[in-house]
């Protein structure tokens, strides 16, 4: 009995893993920060009910530039632009094609507590003490960590930019937070800890943290023409900034799989699955 059970099992293994091998892999890079995670989980979701493979890849900013002018990765909902990651853009700009924005009104600059009584980036100085004379960055290849330090210079600060990472930056900001310490980090919406969190972002008189941002799809050169319907879901993949946010908080939640609640989402918006499949 087990004897003839055995190679029929054996068969559909083989049947599904073949079925699975022959789905077209998509290539898709990702920054280690919560927006970028959430909207590529969300892309690879949507690529797997079209019938791809969509594979991610977490990198720093700096490495998924260079793997889509390379053609190592074929696309990216995780661009910041037109400031954040325009030194990267210009850079490889005729070696990737832009499809636009997949989320408007981002925002970059330092964030505070709403307990903390300065309101501008031009009262650090005075208040440096209190700040521990550091403003809490993150990795130091991201377009923000470049940004800052040139507000650094150009508002002659005496505080000095610490590099962390993203979840390192909101956990010490947690931390102060609890403890009502002052504390000034490099911060950007959409982010899950404006959810948890009472903050508010400094005022940039000289705008050089930047305006508002766009989070755009970026695909590797001749990527639409090898996959020009993958390429056409990129392309039509939109959500509202708030949507996102929403999301994001979704994936900090304890156990929380950001691939398993991009599904549930898309399981709970059938039109707007619809749309970005074309159907």
């Amino acid at each position: 009995m087990f004897k003839r059970i055995i190679p029929f099992v054996l068969l559909i293994v083989f049947l599904s893993t073949n079925a699975f091998a022959d789905r077209p892999k998509i290539k898709l890079v990702t920054t280690p920060y919560a927006c970028a995670i959430t909207s590529t989980n969300l892309a690879a979701a949507v690529l797997d009910r079209a019938g791809y493979d969509a594979e991610i890849t977490m990198v720093s900013v700096a490495t998924m530039w260079k793997a889509l002018e390379i053609g190592e990765a074929d696309a990216s909902v995780g661009a910041w632009l037109p400031q954040t990651h325009g030194t990267y853009y210009a850079e490889v700009k005729d070696k990737v094609e832009n499809y636009g924005a997949n989320t408007k009104g981002a925002r970059l600059g330092w964030v505070v507590p709403k307990y903390v009584t300065i309101d501008s980036i031009t009262e650090l100085n005075a208040n440096k003490d209190k700040f521990g004379n550091e403003i809490v960055g993150i990795a130091p290849s991201a377009g923000l960590m470049l940004l800052s330090e040139t507000a650094i210079k150009e508002y002659d600060l005496d505080l000095e930019l610490k590099e962390s990472s993203g979840a390192a930056m909101t956990a010490m900001l947690g931390d102060a937070i609890r403890q009502k310490k002052w504390i000034v980090v490099t911060g950007w919406s959409p982010h899950w800890k404006f959810g948890r969190w009472e903050l508010k972002y400094l005022e940039d008189p000289k705008g050089i943290l930047g305006g508002p941002e766009e989070i755009v799809t970026i695909v590797r050169k001749g990527f639409s023409k090898d996959y020009p319907e993958a390429a056409a879901i990129l392309d039509r993949i939109y959500w509202d900034i708030d949507v996102m946010q929403t999301e994001m908080f979704k994936n900090e939640e304890e156990g929380a799989v950001p691939l398993k609640n991009a599904n549930v989402f898309l399981d709970n918006h059938p039109e707007l699955l619809k749309k970005w499949l074309g159907k």
